[in-house]
Formats: C-alpha cells, sequence, structure tokens
C-alpha cells in the first residue's frame, strides 16, 4: 500500500471517528428551551437564568431519591441539576435567609424553610434525560429536595424569591 493511500485511510477513519463524536456529543447538549428562572428577594443581584445558562452551571447528581407523594405510589427516581446553594452564591442571597417562595409557571407558590431546601437543586434531567424532553409536562426545570415530600417540590419552575 502505497503512503498516500495509507494517509487518506487515517484521513477517512479520523473523519468517522470526529463525526461519530460529534453525532455522541450532540445527543448530549442541552436541548434549545425558552425558559427563563427569576430569582430576586434578599439577594444583592436580582437574576434571570436562561435554561442554557442553568444547563452550563454545575451539575450534580441526586441518586435513588424517594419521592414521596400524596396522591399515587411513591416512586424512588434520579435527578441531576444545579445546587442551589450555587444560584444563591452566584445572586448574593442573604447567608440568613429564612425561606424561599418558589413559583411555578401556572401561578402555583410554595413557602419552603431555609431547612427543607437542604440539597435542593433545580433540576435539568430526571433519569440521565432532559425533563424538556423525556417529561414537558413537568418541566424543563423543577425544583427538588431530597430530604423533603415531593409535594413540596415544584414543576415548571419559573420565579424563586429568597425570603429574609
Amino acid at each position: 500500500m502505497t503512503n498516500q493511500k495509507r494517509f487518506t485511510k487515517i484521513l477517512l477513519w479520523l473523519s468517522l471517528v470526529i463525526a461519530f463524536s460529534l453525532t455522541l456529543s450532540a445527543c448530549g447538549a442541552a436541548p434549545k428551551v425558552d425558559w427563563q428562572l427569576s430569582v430576586s428577594g434578599a439577594v444583592d443581584t436580582p437574576t434571570e437564568f436562561s435554561f442554557q445558562e442553568l444547563a452550563e452551571l454545575t451539575q450534580v447528581d441526586l441518586d435513588d431519591v424517594l419521592m414521596e407523594k400524596s396522591r399515587g405510589e411513591d416512586e424512588v427516581r434520579s435527578f441531576s441539576g444545579v445546587p442551589l446553594s450555587e444560584i444563591f452564591a452566584i445572586v448574593g442571597a442573604a447567608e440568613e435567609f429564612s425561606s424561599i417562595t418558589a413559583i411555578a409557571a401556572d401561578g402555583y407558590a410554595i413557602e419552603v424553610t431555609k431547612d427543607e431546601i437542604t440539597d435542593g437543586i433545580v433540576a435539568l434531567k430526571q433519569s440521565d434525560e432532559w425533563i424538556a424532553k423525556a417529561d414537558p409536562n413537568a418541566g424543563p426545570i423543577r425544583l427538588v429536595f431530597p430530604a423533603t415530600p415531593a409535594n413540596r417540590w415544584v414543576f415548571q419552575l419559573n420565579e424563586i424569591i429568597v425570603n429574609p
């Protein structure tokens, strides 16, 4: 085999590897979602995060979270998302806040105490799938508190108010 043919085969092989890699990375890339999360209240810098901005922040996994439901069977699920502590650090939330008020797109609001939100995340994924794709009626983002019953979580989260 000539050097030119060998070089051509290598280039073809590298092109296939690169194309395959790009395809795989596109599968895991955040979907294009028009969604905003507003964080305000007892913060230094009220901020609106786009879905894409949230997807670019540090992500943590909550594995085997018991979803204690008020109706239906309890379930165990895994979630991935941005720790509330990181969001609060970005916006400069008051260190001694008492609670947050979480508001969903449909106007549902719930006040959650500081103790209840321990290890809470703004979840973007459920069981390694983007919530926006896997369960659009419950997403694209969800507020998850692993130590709190699921009826205190908020689906379609679009606003967090930090209460002094």
